[in-house]
């Protein structure tokens, strides 16, 4: 029995049946797979990053550069790898930019703090040691880096769309995709219920339509469907509309699947045929006289009905996609219909389901017919189309112009903004060693071994220019360093702007070159980053259970 549990042994049968790992060898292992997904990435880093080509088990080709993307569609088996790949996906939700960054810096912190430990330096040291440098970073990115965009203005909104456009395929654009990622944002501002405004980017609509070049992409505000109105000889346009989302279809009333109905007399059949199709008749009458001119549907209407809803005056949309139905709904003020039945058991269409909007209308873009709601009621929306010449491309586009969505979100709800250009690395860089000389226990090392592991992204992003790195880094240090040790009204105190200029291969001021990114997404990087890799130091044994092995069919020949 004492042998069950023996460390020595790497395939020491448990025995619940399966495999044990401990110590030292469990944390390389976890250690080798995060860097190995790290260097499937690294190189799509920056400005003048190279994407990645994926095809999945049927074909399908995804070509991206965005690391969240990219680390969705490799079909990770390490446990250790799967931390980092849902750390990418974290970061893609709450801030939408950074996801390579902050894969690459958790990378690099387990490679430094596996060094230490190897060193002999605990693991709970090394941990500590992260978690007050993490701390210390923050603060001095709030305190000494971030930016007001009170005093930049517009100009620091698109300068903030435009860096995250740059590294993908939208940078050749210019700041035709970063001017319309702030107009389209801008326009569906909102309120919250203390006062605080906020820019819902599901708002924005981004319809993907083929054909013509990306300089023809458009946008307006309202809300559209890539639907048409169903039937021509409806309206094409429907001023003060008054509108219902019905989630039920609009057909001849059939019995339910097992009911059966017997009839004596064959006179009767005809009026039994006649009620199916009156009953629904009825319906379309209830959501007439209610005054409803505008319906959206997310099921089938049938012709007959159509006819009725037509001669009405009304217009009707049919299968609208049911996340598009519920933007409707909460856009217009309406409620998302699902039956007609009352308490009463009657069936009765009531008036506070009923949206409204300036005008419903139906326009032509390129081959198809688009319904465009405008002027919605409650929320207001905005739709923004790209053009391109296929698929691949229009993909890539809505997911470059989602993430500069982000980004220009994070800065109007926080309101500052941080440098580029590993700018914010490098200062933390500096800041952090001369910190860590003033702490008199084991946990300088660690923190050390942090600020180093910082340099990750200033160097990688020189690697991917093909520029020197390690000149560029000892300039970037050297800039710095000088900057913090002056005083605040130095003239050497504006260096703390520079940054990487990895199109000349030299250091510039960022702010006046506008390579500007949200104080946040540095934040929650650095965050992210630190506790994804805590969380993976903090393992020191790994069970892993065989598969139960299936009994074999003694038919199985036949």
């Amino acid at each position: 029995m004492s042998g069950i549990f023996d460390t020595n042994n790497k395939d020491s049968a448990l025995f619940i049946g399966g495999s044990r790992i401990s110590g030292q060898e469990v944390r390389s292992q976890n250690v080798m797979a995060a860097l190995s997904i790290a260097n499937v990435i690294k190189t799509s880093l920056g400005p003048v990053g190279l994407d990645k080509m994926l095809v999945d088990d049927v074909g399908d080709v995804t070509i991206s550069n965005d690391g969240a993307t990219i680390l969705q569609l490799l079909e990770v088996e390490h446990p250790a790898g799967k931390i980092l790949v849902k750390l990418a996906q974290q970061q893609d939700t709450e801030v939408g930019d950074g996801t390579t960054s902050v894969v690459i810096i958790a990378a690099e912190m387990l490679r430094r703090a596996n060094e230490l430990v190897k060193n002999h330096i605990h693991p709970a040291t090394v941990i500590t040691g992260y978690r007050l440098a993490c701390k210390e970073a923050c603060k001095f990115i709030a305190d000494q880096m971030a930016l007001k965009v009170d005093k930049l203005g517009r100009e620091a909104l698109v300068s903030v769309a435009m860096t995250t456009i740059s590294s993908k395929i939208l940078g050749t654009y210019g700041t035709f995709f970063a001017d319309m990622a702030v107009d389209s944002l801008s326009a569906v501002k909102t309120v919250d219920f203390r006062g605080k405004p906020r820019y819902p980017v599901k708002s924005v609509n981004i319809l993907k339509v083929k054909g013509a070049s990306a300089r023809e992409s458009s946008y307006f505000t309202g809300y559209a469907l890539y639907r048409p109105i169903t039937s021509p000889a409806m309206k094409q346009m429907v001023k003060n509309p008054r509108i219902a989302v019905i989630d039920f279809d609009i057909t001849k009333t059939r019995m339910k699947m097992g009911v059966n109905i017997v009839i004596d007399n064959p006179d009767n059949l005809e009026a039994i045929r006649k009620r199916e199709a009156d009953i629904s008749s009825e319906r379309v009458r209830m959501i007439l006289d209610a005054g409803v001119n505008a319906v959206f549907s997310t099921r089938g209407i049938d012709d007959m009905y159509v006819k009725m809803f037509a001669e009405a005056g009304a217009i009707t949309v049919t299968r609208v996609p049911k996340d598009d139905a519920r933007r409707i709904a909460k856009g217009t003020g309406a409620a998302l219909v699902t039956t007609l039945a009352n308490l009463d058991g009657d069936e009765s269409f009531d008036a506070t389901a009923i949206g409204s909007a300036e005008l419903v209308e139906q326009v032509r873009l390129s081959d198809d017919d688009v319904v465009v709601i405008r002027g919605a009621a409650e929320q207001r929306a905005s739709t923004v189309v790209l053009r391109g010449a296929n698929d691949y491309m229009l993909d890539e586009m809505e997911r470059s112009f989602h993430d500069s969505l982000c980004a220009v979100k994070r800065v109007l709800e926080s309101g500052s903004v941080v440098p580029g250009g590993g700018a914010v690395e490098t200062a933390l860089d500096v800041y952090l060693e001369s910190f860590a000389t003033t702490l008199g226990s084991r946990e300088q090392l660690a923190i050390a071994e942090f600020a180093n592991a910082l340099l990750a992204i200033p160097k990688q992003l020189a690697v991917n220019a093909a520029k020197d790195s390690i000149e560029l880094i000892a300039k970037l240090r050297a800039y710095h360093s000088a900057a913090q040790r002056s005083a605040a009204d130095s003239t050497r105190s504006g260096l703390k702007w520079f940054g990487l200029d990895l199109h000349e291969g030299k250091l510039r001021d960022n702010v006046k070159a506008g390579v500007l990114e949200p104080a946040m997404s540095k934040i929650k990087m650095l965050k992210s980053a630190t506790e994804a890799a805590i969380n993976i130091l903090r393992i020191d044994d790994m069970i892993k259970l065989l598969p139960e092995q299936q009994e074999e069919d003694p038919h199985a020949h036949m």
